[in-house]
């Protein structure tokens, strides 16, 4: 399924963030700990040039624990400072100040050398739509400073948030590329709710999850919805609609009802946790 979504939004505000990277010491890129690789936007890369860099891998509360794990070990051996986060969690927004703290140890001694005492951390939130920059903010500033939201693009102007003395954090709009490398990639970001429901098939995308989750997790679907792994396509929605009992007018199967609360269920978690790709 070829999924492609850049906004003309998006070019202005990689622009915007762009012009603001002079600005920043340091680059806090989160990730969907679901899609670790496919959730990692190859223009946040060229901004953490000669930037501290720190990658959050956000929602580790819905992904396998073991999975999120190893992807920490794979990023660290690649030399970034990576951290899994649920950043509706207390102890979890300890852990990143923590990390923060660590990663600018050096810059301030060197601020220190130079005469300059107290300075925050200017620190960039970057990453795709949807993946939680602004819960993360808020939280981290204790307070509700950016705009929150469950769809895509509801972050839109540059906000600067003071958390406390020693950091600053500026909040960016959630960007993607212009065009992904192949198909698996957009499927993996429409699944997750990073690219806009309005622009690709729901009933079509809800067909690859039904075969992702059965190659994957096979008893998943039977424990959510009493269908088999092995259904053909044609049988996948309905099987779920009559699971769930959605019916329009003449008892007819709702699918378009049955493919919303299908990808729901994976977005919120009810169908358990999953990992949807692996370190190589």
């Amino acid at each position: 399924m070829n999924i492609q979504w850049y906004p003309g939004h998006m070019t202005k505000a990689l622009r915007q963030i762009n012009e603001d990277i002079k600005l920043i010491d340091m680059v806090i890129e989160l990730a969907d700990a679901r899609i670790p690789s496919s959730s990692r936007n190859p223009k946040i890369k060229s901004l953490t040039n000669g930037k501290l860099h720190i990658l959050l891998l956000n929602k580790a509360d819905l992904a396998e624990d073991s999975v999120t794990s190893a992807w920490v070990d794979f990023y660290k051996k690649d030399g970034i400072m990576a951290l899994p986060l649920d950043s509706r969690s207390k102890s979890s927004i300890r852990s990143v100040k923590s990390l923060i703290d660590k990663a600018s140890e050096e810059k301030r001694a060197r601020d220190l050398k130079r005469g300059i005492k107290n300075r925050p951390v200017r620190a960039l939130i970057a990453g795709i739509p949807n993946v939680g920059k602004s819960t993360l903010i808020n939280n981290l500033a204790g307070k509700k400073s950016a705009k929150t939201g469950d769809k895509p693009g509801v972050t839109k102007g540059k906000q600067w948030i003071h958390v406390n003395k020693t950091l600053d954090l500026l909040d960016s709009p959630g960007i993607l590329w212009p065009k992904f490398d192949d198909e698996k990639t957009g499927e993996a970001l429409a699944l997750f709710g990073a690219i806009s429901d309005e622009v690709f098939e729901k009933q079509e995308l809800s067909l690859i999850l039904y075969r992702r989750m059965s190659e994957l997790y096979p008893g998943r679907m039977e424990e959510a919805y009493g269908i088999a792994e092995n259904l053909p396509d044609a049988e996948v929605l309905d099987a779920i609609a009559e699971s769930r009992k959605l019916f329009k007018s003449g008892g007819v199967y709702d699918l378009k009802r049955a493919a919303d609360i299908f990808l729901d269920d994976l977005r919120s978690g009810r169908l358990g946790k999953v990992t949807f790709e692996r370190p190589d």
